[in-house]
């Protein structure tokens, strides 16, 4: 058996290592949706920490998806030395950080404004937890479109381009490379640096669920003041959930700017926060492997959508827009999926295990006086 999963895992990474180099044969879109699909994938983890686990509501996600954005796009272009004089003579060649610096900062930035946001919703729960967290968002967003006077730092609706790509140690990941004969483009680049955080990513998710931080998290999911009665501390642990979730936004914001190469408001709208939170519900909330699959499918979905949108827009004569059709079809396939499996696509096995038990049985472990 234990064989059997070994072989298993390893035919799974090497799919995982040659699935770009097959889908880059057919152009590097298809590459380039698997690469926004696996940067998802790191974004619903990170929302599953403060929704799945810890049950708290958080529909400003998008927030600190935003700040690792802006933050590496701000020491990753010419932008900032433009618009501060002062700093362009401190750096004559400009600001050019490398990775391993930005990811840190990034995640520092986003886990500090997750805190900032969990501070005052201590005492939110439910529809008033959800209602501040969504305003939260909104606020982010607009300050970054009206951040431009007096002072030019996000350079408003117009947002930032010319952001460096990633590169280690010389080695750069937007520009193509052989290797052994075979060419590598940018966009298969940066799906094997994506893979590798989502792996890092789901290895300390896992690790944090079946630790004492993560069993007090659920604990306080299913019953605060019983959690409380315990001795658990609900404040740090629910500041810890906020900070610990943002922090994969702002990794993923981070690796988003340098992907890109430009980053405007319009990209952290309330519907992305919508559609990650869609991800989290849809899949199987609190069950990694579920959260995985619903990124994997609700990122994939409306690019998929756009072949069956055009024939359909031409069935019907143009009356319809195909963009609000595509997102008519994902709709009613949200709908159906929440209706057939309301506990999500891929649900944790242990979740709802006492309602399965027939009415009136005790169970086998039961001392009875």
């Amino acid at each position: 058996m234990k064989s059997n999963k070994t072989i298993t895992y390893l035919l799974m990474g090497l799919a995982m290592l040659v699935l770009p180099l097959f889908l880059q044969m057919g152009g590097n879109a298809w590459v380039r949706i698997v690469d926004m699909a696996l940067l998802y994938v790191l974004l619903a983890l990170g929302l599953n920490i403060v929704v799945g686990y810890a049950g708290l509501l958080d529909l400003g996600y998008v927030a600190f998806f935003a700040v690792g954005a802006y933050l590496a796009a701000l020491l990753g272009s010419p932008h900032l030395l433009q618009a501060f004089p002062e700093l362009a003579a401190m750096f004559p060649n400009g600001l050019h950080l490398p990775i391993y610096i930005v990811i840190p900062l990034a995640a520092a930035l986003a886990g500090l404004f997750g805190i900032m946001l969990g501070a005052p919703t201590l005492k939110l729960r439910g529809d008033y937890l959800a209602i501040v967290t969504l305003g939260f968002g909104e606020i982010i967003r607009v300050f970054l479109a009206n951040l431009d006077r007096p002072f030019n730092i996000t350079n408003g609706p117009k947002g930032i381009n010319q952001i460096d790509s990633i590169k280690f140690f010389g080695f750069d990941l937007g520009a193509d490379h052989q290797f052994f004969g075979v060419t590598v483009n940018s966009v298969a680049m940066y799906y094997y640096l994506f893979l590798a955080l989502v792996l890092v990513a789901v290895v300390l998710c896992h690790r944090l669920e079946n630790s004492r931080i993560g069993r007090a998290w659920m604990a306080i999911r299913e019953d605060e003041i019983a959690a409380k009665a315990m001795g658990i501390n609900t404040r740090n642990l629910k500041l810890l959930a906020f900070g610990m979730g943002a922090t994969f936004g702002g990794v993923s914001g981070a690796m988003f700017a340098s992907f890109q190469g430009f980053v405007s408001p319009e990209s952290f709208s309330l519907m992305e926060s919508v559609m990650i939170v869609a991800m989290v519900v849809l899949g199987g909330i609190g069950y990694l492997p579920g959260v995985i699959l619903g990124a994997l499918l609700l990122a994939a979905l409306p690019e998929v959508l756009r072949y069956v949108a055009g024939p359909l827009q031409i069935m019907t004569d143009g009356r319809i827009d195909a963009a609000i059709l595509r997102q008519l079809l994902i709709a009613l396939a949200m709908i159906t999926i929440m209706l057939l499996r309301p506990r999500g696509l891929w649900p944790s096995p242990e979740h709802g295990k006492s309602l399965n038990r027939p009415v009136g049985k005790v169970p086998s472990n039961t001392i009875n006086p």
